[in-house]
């Protein structure tokens, strides 16, 4: 599991650490951890050119260290002072080591630097940029920028945005994840991410990303002597005669190897399409869970209700969403998108497209469900506050008929035995990464995920 911490949390450790350190030895470790990321990203470090943006915080000491470092490694690297207040001893010894400060923005349109290093804010900083800051990241415009902790400008602590900011190439964080690594829009400007282990003791986190051997341990496995009742029963209420084609994707997603059995209960020619494709689909019957809502159309409250009224776990995807006014009594897993999501808040889509950490832990207290927010990162929020990112995935997933998959996956880990929260987010990574290997790189359609997702549950198990 990878965790994020908040700004609060990672001082507080930070400074029970330094306390039984030599003074100093904890930025050094830091600054060597940056200096090798970026000594990795060039290449070839000898001869290669390197611009410093150097705040007041520490992230400006980190990148001060980090130059000195890569200076002694035979780069020229030059500071760009962008606060009268800068680390001394960092100053010191990028100085030491042949480093040059730069005087102003105006000699950095001229110059043709290989890499920058973005240590103008650190991570107690405000969202947005000064101008100056702004001017210099203008002037060096292509040049790869790699983030010491967090991008500057970013709010770290909710991943929203406010002003300009840096969009980095690569970010080298310390210690821990931060929010704004995980949560769009933020994550977003962040690159890939390297985090630096400082050797920090830090307290469990409200906010999470799954690896692959946390979804391994997570993953339901038959027991010897299992049979299709015991692997438990997803019922799928989808599909219209308008929208017959939501029916055979929901039941895709289900139809997994994941539980022992998938009944389609809804408008009979549907139905008799869905068992042309899954044979092994059957009807009416006892279920651990349903799946209700995509592609219902005027029918979805009409359904929901019927699901509810078994009083078993439920997925509410789509047209059903319309139908949730309050906490609907039973464990429930919400999929709305942003869109779906602003219309049950009474919110514009942009609010919660600009602020999906606080919106997506809004509805799961108001609804008292868990909420999967779907996005670039779909979030994963319990009533209590608890948030997984899905940071698997590929931009091709962004067609139609994918959440239909998803919502009969996530269904299908619910009556397999997952509680709410395990099942949307495993069933959350496994859909972004079948994603992933369906596109291979490429373009894909809702099917294929369905169709990669043994594989990749069979490889998560296998280690």
């Amino acid at each position: 599991m990878r965790s994020a911490h908040t700004v609060q949390q990672v001082r507080a450790a930070e400074a029970a650490l330094m306390a039984r350190l030599p003074e100093g030895a904890l930025m050094q470790r830091a600054a060597t951890g940056l200096a090798h990321a970026v000594a990795r990203l060039l290449g070839a470090s000898y001869g290669a050119r390197v611009l410093l943006l150097v705040g007041s915080g520490d992230n400006g000491g980190d990148a001060l260290w980090a130059g000195a470092h890569l200076a002694r490694r035979g780069c020229g690297v030059h500071a760009l002072l962008l606060s009268r207040r800068v680390h001394a001893e960092g100053l010191a010894a990028l100085r030491a080591a042949g480093g040059r400060v730069v005087d102003g923005v105006a000699p950095l349109a001229g110059a043709d630097y290989d890499v920058v290093l973005d240590g103008v804010v650190g991570i107690g900083g405000r969202p947005g940029l000064r101008p100056e800051a702004v001017a210099a990241l203008e002037a060096v415009r292509g040049v790869p920028v790699v983030a010491v902790d967090t991008p500057s400008g970013v709010d770290v602590d909710t991943g929203e945005l406010d002003g300009a900011h840096v969009r980095a190439d690569l970010t080298v964080t310390f210690g821990t994840l931060k929010a704004a690594h995980l949560v769009d829009p933020a994550a977003a400007a962040c690159g890939p991410v390297h985090l630096v282990d400082l050797g920090l003791d830090l307290p469990p986190a409200d906010l999470e990303a799954l690896q692959p051997a946390d979804v391994a341990a997570l993953l339901p496995r038959p027991a010897p002597d299992a049979q299709k009742y015991t692997r438990g029963v997803v019922g799928v209420r989808a599909g219209s005669a308008t929208y017959p084609g939501a029916a055979l994707l929901s039941v895709a997603g289900a139809v997994t190897g994941l539980v022992g059995m998938v009944r389609h209960v809804g408008d009979s020619a549907v139905t008799d399409r869905v068992r042309e494709a899954h044979p092994e689909v059957v009807g009416p019957g006892r279920v651990q869970a349903w799946v209700v809502g995509s592609g219902g159309g005027e029918a979805a409250g009409e359904e929901l209700r019927a699901a509810l009224a078994d009083g078993v776990p439920v997925v509410v995807d789509a047209d059903a969403l319309a139908h949730v006014e309050g906490p609907l009594g039973v464990p429930a897993v919400l999929t709305p998108h942003a869109g779906e999501l602003a219309a049950m808040l009474g919110e514009e889509r942009a609010a919660i497209e600009a602020r999906p950490l606080h919106f997506a832990r809004h509805a799961a207290a108001a609804y008292d469900a868990v909420v999967l927010l779907k996005g670039r990162h779909t979030l994963v929020a319990t009533p209590a506050g608890r948030v997984r990112s899905t940071t698997t995935g590929t931009p091709w997933l962004a067609t139609a008929g994918a959440g239909d998959v998803l919502g009969g996956l996530v269904g299908a880990l619910l009556a397999a035995g997952l509680d709410p929260f395990d099942a949307a987010s495993v069933g959350s990574w496994v859909h972004g990464a079948a994603a992933t290997v369906a596109a291979d790189g490429g373009p894909l359609v809702a099917l294929d995920v369905a169709r990669a997702v043994p594989g990749v549950v069979r490889a998560c198990l296998a280690g």
